[in-house]
Parts: C-alpha cells; structure tokens; sequence
C-alpha cells in the first residue's frame, strides 16, 4: 500500500464488565479515507469452539481481524476454557510468525469472566476498571463508560451510552450497534 492511500479508518469496541456480565459492543461503520464505505459491519462475534463461548470484537483490517479469530478459536479448541492461555498463545504467534506480525487488528475478548484486549505486539491485557476499548473512538468510550461504572447502570447500559457518545465525537464511529452479552 502506498503511503498516499488513504487507508481504512473506523471502529470502536468496548467491552465491560459488570454485574456478572460481560457486554462487548461495536459500531458498524467502515471508512476509507473521508469515505463511509460502509454502516451496518459486524465487528463483534460470538465464538463458540468445542461448545466453550467467547465474544471477541476486533477494530482494524477486517481480513486481518478475521485471520486473528481464526487463530484464536483455534487456539481455544486446543485449550477448551482456558481464554487466557489461547489468548496468550496468539499474541506470542501474533508477535512472532512473519505472516500473522504484518496485520493489523486488535481483539477485545472475553469468556464472561475474563476480559482481554489482545495486540500484535504480544500484549494481552487485563483492563482496570472492568472497561476495555479499542479502535478509533476508543478512548472516548472508554472515559465515558469509566465515568458510568460507579452508577447503578448495568454492563449493557454502560456500553451503549459509551458507544452513543464515542459516536458523538469520533467520524469514523457510528451508532449502528452490535451487542453480546455473556457471563
């Protein structure tokens, strides 16, 4: 790609974890440039290897993102109920092999009691706070949903007011929401 190309834009992802649940959300938007290339994507998905169900949002490259959950359920067919591991496992994978280091995607995962963000840069993080945010309008929604958690808001509610405001803020988000809840 060239370095004038403008480049895909576009995603927010929050997860967050209250009340005995784990809610990941994700804006539908996709843009190339200045471009809305797309509003209604599905960047959050229930994974479900070997009956054990994980919810992993992704913002970046959608081919990459896609290799990455590959990956990963691979990975949690492997080592059924232990997301940490798998987890793990890819970003040492992700980090090292010289096909999976070039994309370019973060995960948000969770199994209901964990919840991850996972880089290719080898980090696999625990969030503080109970609230993780990739993409775009990540960090907006992260402050906004930091600033709910102390409310009597459930995890859902916190996350779909985070992402309305992130929506609010960012150009490359919109508030065409995909929502899984686990836990």
């Amino acid at each position: 790609m060239s370095d004038d190309f403008p480049g895909w834009h576009g995603t927010t992802i929050i997860g967050v974890r209250k009340g005995g649940k784990v809610v990941v959300a994700g804006d539908g938007q996709v843009s190339l440039g200045q471009t809305v290339i797309k509003g209604t994507a599905r960047k959050v998905r229930r994974l479900s290897p070997g009956g054990y169900d994980v919810v992993a949002g992704f913002a970046g490259s959608t081919a990459d993102a896609f290799t990455l959950l590959e990956r990963l359920e691979k990975k949690l067919e492997a080592t059924p109920g232990q997301l940490q591991r798998a987890s793990v496992d890819l970003a040492k994978d992700w980090r090292t092999d010289k096909y999976l280091s070039k994309l370019e995607a973060m995960l948000i995962v969770t199994d209901g009691t964990d919840l991850y963000v996972i880089t290719g840069a080898g980090d696999v993080l625990e969030p503080e706070h109970d609230v993780a945010a990739i993409g775009s309008g990540g960090n907006y929604a992260l402050a906004a949903a930091r600033a709910m958690m102390d409310t009597d808001k459930d995890a859902e509610t916190v996350a779909r007011e985070a992402m309305a405001i992130a929506a609010d803020i960012c150009v490359y988000t919109n508030g065409r929401l995909t929502v899984e809840t686990i836990g």
